[in-house]
């Protein structure tokens, strides 16, 4: 049995046994620490809360962009599609329903990250997510988690509603590029959505970077066209967009061919300079919520 540690008497019982059990369940002494580690419960708490409150508006969050990609594909289906046109050796279509399902899933992973911190300053609630005993790492993860839970749930909607569209079909070629790429492409997202919530001081600027910044990259990375049909000069600055990577390597793992480069190489090159790129963005956004800019003054 541990020893117990005497007291003064006339004050206060705070006397805790020699392996920092308190002898009647009060409390740590200050200084002590009594999470050490991860935080698991309350990293897994946070995650939950993150999942639960996109999927409590689920017909937003998740059919509706499924319903919005699926009215891409059939519009540019009808208008391009005809007469047996063919990208990288494949109908149209089967050509542009991988980009537009990665697509979507890249949105809404920003989407989803990049509302939590901003509603929390507007609304005066982020106390809910500082005041708690995470770290900045594991409040990153918990809202990184849930913004790749929501894209891949999303995911599965949109190939869902594509594999129901008669006029396309969703091949498959190489599994690990269809997981390595929508997974890269999620989490990119997600960091920059939170960075973008650490920034933004109202929705304007949220909505601002939506439309100046990710919708722009996103739509000219080659969702809808092959870059060899671009000129020299654009070609250059396509493979400068890491959505390119991301489009590109993910439409791989569906059709086995890619703007990328010939063969293999090429592919897994892109995707490790993903993860690179991923982790000089996890830095960032851990610095700034280290910092507290925006956040905690």
């Amino acid at each position: 049995m541990a020893e117990q540690v005497q007291t003064t008497p006339g004050t206060p019982d705070t006397s805790f046994t020699q392996d920092g059990a308190g002898a009647k369940g009060r409390f740590a002494p200050r200084g002590v620490p009594v999470i050490t580690g991860v935080n698991r419960v309350g990293l897994w708490s946070l995650y939950m809360k993150e999942v639960r409150r996109f999927l409590k508006v689920q017909t937003q969050t998740i059919w509706g962009p499924a319903l919005t990609t699926l009215l891409f594909l059939v519009i540019f289906s009808v208008a391009f599609g005809r007469g047996g046109r063919e990208a990288l050796g494949v109908p149209f279509t089967d050509f542009l329903a991988p980009g537009l399902i990665v697509m979507g899933m890249m949105q809404n992973a920003f989407a989803n990250s990049s509302f939590s911190l901003l509603a929390g300053k507007i609304q005066g609630t982020i106390i809910d997510l500082l005041m708690p005993p995470l770290s900045e790492g594991e409040l990153m993860a918990g809202i990184v988690g849930a913004a790749v839970t929501r894209a891949i749930v999303v995911g599965f909607a949109i190939a869902v509603a594509v594999w129901l569209y008669p006029a396309a079909h969703l091949h498959y070629a190489h599994g690990w590029a269809i997981a390595w790429f929508g997974l890269m492409g999620a989490t990119m997202l997600a960091l920059f959505g939170l960075m973008a919530s650490i920034w933004a001081e109202k929705f304007d600027h949220n909505a601002a970077v939506t439309q100046f910044v990710v919708a722009p990259l996103s739509l000219l990375s080659g969702t809808f066209y092959t870059i060899d049909n671009l000129a020299p000069l654009f070609q250059t600055i396509s493979r400068a967009n890491p959505f390119f990577y991301v489009i590109s390597g993910f439409r791989y793992g569906f059709v086995g061919a890619t703007d990328i480069g010939a063969g293999t190489g090429p592919v897994v090159l892109a995707g490790a300079g993903l993860l690179a790129f991923n982790l000089v963005l996890a830095i960032l956004t851990y610095q700034l919520l280290r910092s507290g800019w925006k956040i905690k003054n």
